[in-house]
């Protein structure tokens, strides 16, 4: 599918970061748009931005939480009536938050909100959405997983077990498509995303979605729990004042979207000219294809320390986060 111009999309988490950026662009190559995303405000701002860049093209919005089946079955039925068709040519399932890092010590409504939105965000966007690609003359799903299903950390001493979980199935699941569409639907494309370190908001509004309240807003007992889990990973953070902590994980969040070595708008690219090209399999991002490339070729020493330093060495783990 190497021009997009009259076709509709479908993305999910398009209110920010990647989904948004392949909104815009989709936009500019006249592709008609459905989005939804947890947040209306967001949604609406990308839908904006969308008409700015093309007046042509129509754009659908509906909010929606991913991890519940029947909302995506509602934002499909109105995907469907807003742009009066009966099937769809690109379904990009974006959706994703970060959370529930520890198996062990975090809160398992974290850790199964974050496996929840990661994993059944995007089998569910398929279950919907797929016999409607299948009845287009051409489509193509595109699963959002991460450099984190191939690779289930964020390096030493941070644990990613929710969010790793979730990208592996996600992974897993978009390979084991590539024979089931060959098979029953040749004419409809599967690709799986895998992301290194994008410029985007997840760190901020992961918080968010898992109900956590601002940092700067924090309690003393969150704090608290924070400053040991800092101390544990060798952070020199026991004389510090709590306000400090918070502040630290305030600029943690915005660090995270502002020092990254790859912006939204070029992820978006790199996705979409996977896309024209029918790949299965589109890493994004320099640190992606080198962590690809390290992990493929040490799997045994991926979780050790040398490992770890080799990659902060090289300058392929700045988007370590403290959880």
């Amino acid at each position: 599918m190497r021009d997009f111009e009259g076709k509709l999309a479908v993305i999910s988490g398009g209110g920010s970061g990647i989904g948004r950026a392949l909104a815009e662009q989709l936009a500019g190559d006249g592709c008609h748009l459905a989005l939804c995303d947890l947040s209306g405000d967001a949604m609406a701002e990308t839908a904006a931005r969308c008409r700015t860049v093309n007046p042509a093209i129509t754009v659908s919005t509906y909010a929606c939480d991913v991890t519940d089946e029947d909302a995506v079955g509602a934002f499909c039925d109105d995907a469907l009536a807003a742009h009066g068709v009966d099937h769809v040519n690109l379904v990009f399932a974006n959706a994703g938050i970060g959370g529930g890092g520890s198996f062990i010590e975090d809160e398992r409504d974290d850790w199964e909100r974050t496996f929840n939105v990661c994993w059944y965000g995007v089998y569910y966007m398929a279950r919907a959405f797929v016999p409607l690609l299948i009845a287009a003359e051409e489509g193509h799903l595109i699963n959002t997983s991460s450099v984190n299903g191939f690779w289930a950390s964020l390096g030493p001493g941070v644990p990613q077990t929710a969010y790793g979980a979730a990208k592996f199935a996600v992974k897993g699941f978009s390979e084991a498509l590539i024979t089931d569409f060959r098979l029953h639907a040749p004419h409809v494309k599967v690709s799986v995303v895998m992301p290194g370190h994008i410029g985007t908001n997840i760190a901020i509004n992961s918080g968010k979605v898992l109900g956590k309240p601002d940092p700067m807003d924090m309690t003393a007992d969150d704090v608290a729990k924070l400053r040991a889990q800092m101390s544990r990973r060798g952070k020199p953070v026991d004389n510090l004042p709590d306000n400090a902590i918070r502040g630290a994980i305030k600029k943690r969040g915005e660090n995270f979207r502002d020092n990254a070595p790859t912006t939204p708008a070029q992820a978006a690219a790199i996705i979409l000219d996977g896309v024209r090209e029918e790949r299965w399999r589109i890493l994004v991002g320099e640190d992606a294809q080198a962590l690809d490339n390290q992990v493929r070729a040490k799997p045994e020493e991926a979780y050790e320390a040398e490992f770890m330093q080799g990659l902060h060495d090289d300058g392929y783990l700045n988007f370590t986060l403290d959880r």
